[in-house]
Parts: C-alpha cells; structure tokens; sequence
C-alpha cells in the first residue's frame, strides 16, 4: 500500500463508526502496552491497609540482578492496645512479599504472605519476644529468630516452583552464653543432625557435644506462601 501526502488543503470525509471503533481500538492498544511497561518500585506492590516494616534486597534467583523482600505490617486500629507496664503497643501481625527484579528494571511478585509473622510487640512473658530478621545469602531466604540467652532459630528457604521451598532448619538451645543443644534438619537430603552438651557444668566454650544423626520421614514440601504462622510452625 502506498500512502500519498499533498500539501493541498482537502476536506475529509467523517469516519464511519467502524472506523472510529477501530482507532479507539488502536488507542487502547498503545495504553495497555504502555501500563504494562510501566517500571513499577517496590512500595507499588503494598497491599491496601499495610505499610512498609522493612525492605531488604539481594539476589534470590541468582540472575544477577537485585531482587526485593517486603516485610509489611497491618494496619487496624483494634490491634493497637494500651499495655499496663509498656503503654500503647501495635499488635498488628507482619507479613512478607517477594519481588524479582526484571531485565526491564520493573519487579513482578512471587510470594505474598500477609500475616505470617507475629506482631514485634508480642508479649514474650518472663522474657522478651524473639526478634525477627529476614535477610538473603547465597540466592537464600532466611527467616532468623533471635531469643537472646535462649538461643535462636533460623528457617532457609530456596525458590523453586514459583515459590520458596522451605530446605532448612537451624537451631540453637542455650543457657545464657551455654549452648545445650543444635539442631539442623536438611530437608532436601533428608537428614537431621543434633548435638547434645554433656558437660552440665559447662561455662561457655566447654561444651562437651554428643553427636547423633536421623532421617527425616518425608512430608509434603513447606512453602513460604502456606505458612499461616511461622510461630506455629511444627517441624516434628
């Protein structure tokens, strides 16, 4: 098809409806793309009612490129309470969405979990509540719980099948600065490893650890997007 152009001034023809159908359609088109090209930043991606608790960043699916975990906390205002020693406490749970960052520089989501975490105001009794770290190492998500002279625990998760797959568990039983037991359960081999102090009159670092290992009885796949609460979590 060639295509004429004069400078002669003519008068055009109104369009017929088909035709004015068809150059809306053509608009329309040009929007779409445009949306979907739209580079997005990572505060897009906040569900209505939560704000940002915390962002981290790394690789997860080892392309080079930095992808992005939202930690995000609910906004109800019934969650927030006065506490007789502690005053107004935010009670409002945690949850937790994974970004991949694209070759285009926008993200896309990958997980959305909005409430698997417990509140960091939660009432740890005789003791403070474990505090919650979530960071990337190695293409790895990590879930750590620091519980200060009790110990810690720290769940490994690995992407696979558009999700994270739970593959790891480490924990550690102490008394102030001794350790009285570890554990670690690989979940991809099956195996688990734990160290029992015998020594009862340890002081740090004279731990005496009797080693022991197990087989894991195999079990549906934990996904990060199924965990309703990380502190019910049972890995028995």
């Amino acid at each position: 098809m060639s295509l004429l152009i004069s400078c002669k001034k003519e008068s055009k023809p109104n369009p017929t409806p088909e035709a004015k159908n068809e150059g809306l359609s053509i608009v329309k088109a040009v929007q779409d793309h445009v949306e979907i090209s739209h580079h997005k930043k990572p505060s897009d991606f906040l569900p209505k009612g939560f704000v940002l608790f915390k962002e981290i960043q790394g690789d997860l699916n080892n392309d080079g490129l930095k992808d992005c975990i939202l930690i995000i906390k609910g906004t109800e205002k019934d969650k927030v309470i006065n506490d007789e020693y502690s005053g107004k406490l935010d009670r409002n749970r945690r949850g937790i969405i994974v970004l991949f960052k694209t070759k285009n520089d926008d993200y896309e989501s990958i997980v959305e979990n909005k409430d698997c975490f417990s509140s960091e105001n939660e009432d740890g009794g005789v003791y403070f509540a474990p505090e919650l770290d979530v960071y990337i190492e190695e293409n790895k998500l990590y879930v750590h719980y620091a519980h200060g002279r009790y110990g810690y625990w720290t769940y490994t998760f690995k992407y696979a099948n558009s999700d994270f797959q739970l593959i790891g568990y480490d924990s550690s039983e102490n008394t102030g600065p001794v350790v009285n037991r570890e554990t670690s359960i690989n979940f991809l081999t099956g195996k688990k490893q734990e160290k029992v102090n015998t020594n009862t009159d340890a002081e740090s670092g004279d731990e005496v650890f009797k080693e022991t290992w197990s087989k894991v009885s195999s079990r549906k796949p934990i996904l990060l997007s199924e965990i309703k609460d990380f502190d019910e979590l049972d890995l028995s």
